[in-house]
């Protein structure tokens, strides 16, 4: 159990926006580069990107999976 919270994908693509544009990255162009479509996004207003999918997007905006996710506010990957 997730103890009751749960994971909406429109919050995560408002996470995704917003950490692109505070690091200056077009969003096309990462998507771009990650082998991916940019309808990533939208399908993001319908249903959640598998988790691998997350992961190359916290990979590339150098963020962890959890601040995608809404789990924290901190941006900063552990390691």
């Amino acid at each position: 159990m997730n103890g009751g919270f749960m994971y909406n994908s429109i919050d995560v693509a408002a996470r995704i926006k917003l950490i692109s544009k505070s690091k200056k990255i077009v969003l096309r162009q990462m998507f771009n580069d990650i082998g991916m479509g940019f309808n990533t996004m939208a399908n993001m207003k319908t249903s959640m990107p598998k988790a691998d999918t997350i992961a190359k997007i916290a990979d590339y905006l150098d963020c962890s999976v959890d601040y995608l996710l809404g789990r924290t506010d901190k941006q900063e990957v552990n390691k």
